[in-house]
């Protein structure tokens, strides 16, 4: 059976990017700033006038420590680590995989015009912006079958 429809599923995985990505991430860091304040100033009472005196103080000097230093790391997760993860997610595109299958038939000749036709269309269409995020469309317009 065929989702016709996509929109709930849509709106979710929005959700899900929204929150995991942004919201939470800011949750996060003020809940990190408000725990290290809690440990480091209220139990370690002689690093107070190191840190600062209040909360406001010292998130920005937390900041100012902290935003250099989740740079290298990501500096370094970008270099050693992203090829990997990209790698691995090529290995698992199947939209991917149909494209380069359909430019390999099409360069074998394997294509016929009205197959070029239609991947230029639905092409054209997800370059303009037009392009459905729902299975409302054809299925042969999204496929490509590998011909013998």
């Amino acid at each position: 059976m065929m989702i016709k429809n996509n929109f709930f599923r849509i709106r979710w995985l929005d959700f899900r990017q929204g929150h995991g990505i942004y919201l939470a991430f800011f949750i996060y860091f003020a809940d990190t700033i408000l725990i290290q304040y809690n440990l480091l100033i209220d139990r370690l009472p002689f690093l107070d006038p190191l840190l600062g005196a209040n909360i406001i103080e010292f998130a920005i000097i937390f900041i100012a420590l902290y935003v250099p230093l989740g740079i290298i790391v990501g500096y370094w997760h970008r270099k050693s680590q992203w090829t990997v993860e990209v790698e691995a997610l090529f290995k698992e595109n199947k939209v991917g995989a149909m494209m380069w299958l359909f430019v390999i038939d099409l360069v074998e000749g394997k294509i016929n015009e009205k197959e070029k036709k239609e991947m230029r269309e639905m092409l054209l269409k997800i370059t303009k912006g037009k392009g459905k995020s729902t299975t409302e469309d054809n299925n042969e317009n999204t496929c490509v079958e590998k011909k013998s």
